[in-house]
């Protein structure tokens, strides 16, 4: 897999192209959640309908919220750049909703040349959103990264059989990093991974 040239990149949100926005711990606090209940959006399936409108609400401000405040990484924006000369998909892979998506696009003055969200299908760490945008793309996952700073990422790129990218810019990744198959500090390291890759090839 590592000699196969690399021919689109999908990105994780939020703590990747923007810096760490959401402590779910504290907004599960909010919602009146149990700090070990696990992933809210999984936990919302478990809702009767009107606790899970109240539940949505909180998560909509807060969403909202890291739209507004959010700030790129360092060298998001030229990572994106330097894909884009170099003919490279896009893509965007989020457990967000693709309005937020779009506005943290417009805000920064970035482009995805595709967006997979929470309501086109199953959630990280399902394989479903990396195989989607592949589809989109029409590459195969091999041909593939995708770069997150979570657990779920490196999971569902996995699962995909995607290449796995930790951005292991955070306390948690070591523990994250025996699921991935690059550690990345930074963003715009992954275009040394993606040259790497195009000079074996040759």
């Amino acid at each position: 897999m590592r000699d196969i040239p690399i021919k689109a990149v999908i990105f994780d949100l939020d703590g990747t192209i923007t810096q760490p926005f959401f402590d779910f711990d504290a907004i599960r606090e909010e919602m009146g959640l149990d700090k070990n209940s696990g992933p809210i959006l999984e936990a919302m399936e478990k809702m009767s309908p009107r606790q899970r409108k109240d539940i949505e609400k909180i998560l909509h401000y807060h969403e909202q919220k890291a739209v507004t405040e959010s700030s790129l990484n360092v060298g998001a924006e030229q990572t994106l750049s330097a894909l884009r000369k170099s003919g490279i998909r896009i893509g965007i892979l989020t457990r967000n909703k693709r309005s937020n998506a779009l506005a943290i696009a417009k805000k920064h003055n970035l482009q995805f040349d595709a967006i997979v969200d929470r309501e086109d299908g199953p959630v990280k760490p399902d394989a479903f959103g990396v195989l989607r945008i592949c589809e989109i793309f029409d590459v195969r996952p091999e041909e593939t990264l995708m770069v997150g700073d979570y657990l779920f990422d490196l999971q569902c790129a996995r699962a995909a059989g995607a290449g796995a990218v930790l951005l292991a810019n955070h306390k948690r990744a070591d523990e994250f990093a025996k699921h991935a198959d690059f550690c990345i500090e930074r963003i715009d390291q992954i275009l040394e991974i993606i040259k790497n890759r195009s000079e074996i090839r040759k």
